[in-house]
């Protein structure tokens, strides 16, 4: 991945309710950073983890089986049946 410069970034305009709003201004407050910078953390933190779930995905349908094969498969836990 590249390093990101300002030129780089998109601006969004989004409405929230008044509570959600005061909500993420102390949320914000406690990092001791701007509201706008403590949503973008997070919309940036959203979609990191939504690319690496995809990722993981990804791995496992092209190599879950070899894996399997070659470690077991995975263990049940104790709320499934065997099939």
């Amino acid at each position: 991945m590249t390093a990101q410069t300002p030129d780089d970034r998109r601006e969004l305009h989004i409405s929230v309710p008044d509570d959600v709003y005061e909500q993420l201004q102390i949320l914000a407050a406690s990092k001791h950073v701007a509201t706008e910078e403590y949503v973008a953390g997070m919309l940036a933190d959203d979609v990191a983890e939504a690319r690496f779930l995809s990722g993981a995905q990804d791995f496992i349908t092209e190599h879950g089986r070899a894996f399997a094969e070659r470690f077991g498969p995975r263990p049940r836990t104790a709320g499934e049946q065997a099939a």
